[in-house]
């Protein structure tokens, strides 16, 4: 019942009940000989009481809240300047409800902000550990080789350009870590433009399969469409940025995949959208490494992956692409059975 009572209720009880008692003590001086008041007397007497501790409750209990709530305000707000709502309290509202609802919310938040603030700096240790760890293992690669020519090795004319070429692939590798992690930076800062256009996907897809169809060559890995795919379509978005896109899970299907095994590109017609799908019938990945298979340097067999090169960037740089084109990419796998990554596109037409 007085849950949710406002000021303003609170007035009119505490009135009604002083008027009440007043009235009470009013009406018995009145049947005392010696205090002789009239009805219409003791009735203005009792109105005016009433009203009079009305304004004095409604005055008191005004000044109370307001400097209450404008206290709490200053604590949960950030901005200075606050809303008229904030200025004026309105009594028949239930205020102490809305504040505490409003503290509430401000409560949450800052749990949440808390939260995110810890996530983001848990990320950030983790990013600059991989970061380091990435880094140092071709300069000290390059450092070891060059020490060894100095030391005498450059005049070795057994080991001089094998050594030499070593250093020189780990330079390739520190500037493909480097050139990858300035894509990345663009696209989280929003300061990559993209070139919208309509293209067909399929072309672009045999284009992505000729760019590294010796790699998949060299590691008896077929390459092709999938049944129902001889249909091309249509899409809008950068084409040069898809073409990555396709080419980086391409290559990190020929990696991952089996002797003997194949590489599947297919295309599924979803009303506005297109779905496009790379499969293979590689050694698949645990359920446990599916939700981190898009972080930075993220690798699930790390020596593996070392060995056969590359930056650790490639599947966070699709996730970027494809986040900036407001798609998603998701991934389904099955070990011994083999991994299909599928995203999004915007239908296109023909210009």
């Amino acid at each position: 019942m007085y849950k949710n009572i406002t000021p303003h209720q609170i007035s009119i009880l505490s009135a009604v009940v002083t008027t009440v008692l007043l009235s009470a003590l009013y009406l018995v001086l009145s049947l005392s000989p010696i205090i002789e008041l009239s009805y219409t007397t003791l009735l203005f007497i009792v109105l005016g009481t009433g009203l009079v501790s009305y304004f004095i409750n409604v005055f008191f209990l005004e000044k109370y809240i307001y400097r209450k709530v404008k206290l709490i305000y200053k604590i949960i707000r950030t901005s200075k300047v606050s809303s008229p709502e904030d200025k004026e309290v309105k009594l028949s509202e239930n205020v102490l409800d809305r504040v505490e609802d409003e503290v509430s919310k401000w409560m949450e938040d800052q749990r949440k902000e808390i939260q995110s603030l810890k996530k983001m700096e848990k990320y950030r240790r983790n990013f600059l550990g991989n970061i380091s760890h990435e880094l140092k293992t071709p300069i000290f690669s390059i450092q070891g080789y060059i020490h060894t020519l100095l030391d005498g090795g450059l005049q070795d004319e057994n080991i001089n350009m094998e050594y030499l070429q070593r250093a020189a692939n780990n330079v390739e590798r520190l500037q493909t870590i480097v050139e990858d992690l300035e894509i990345i930076a663009r696209l989280e800062n929003e300061t990559m433009v993209l070139d919208i256009q309509s293209f067909e996907i399929k072309e672009l897809a045999l284009e992505a399969i000729e760019d590294v169809e010796m790699t998949a060559r060299a590691k008896n890995i077929s390459l092709g469409f999938k049944e129902g795919a001889e249909k091309s379509f249509m899409v809008r978005a950068d084409r040069e940025n898809i073409r990555q896109v396709l080419t980086n899970l391409l290559v990190n299907s020929i990696k991952y995949g089996k002797d003997r095994g194949s590489t599947k590109i297919g295309f599924y017609d979803m009303d506005d959208y297109i779905l496009v799908e790379v499969s293979d019938n590689g050694i698949g990945i645990e359920s446990k490494h599916l939700n981190h298979l898009f972080d930075r340097f993220y690798r699930v067999d790390k020596s593996r992956s070392r060995d056969q090169g590359g930056s650790g960037l490639g599947l966070s740089i699709v996730k970027h692409i494809m986040e900036a084109h407001k798609q998603t990419i998701t991934v389904r796998s099955t070990v011994g059975v083999g991994s299909t990554f599928g995203f999004t596109l915007e239908k296109g037409s023909h210009s």
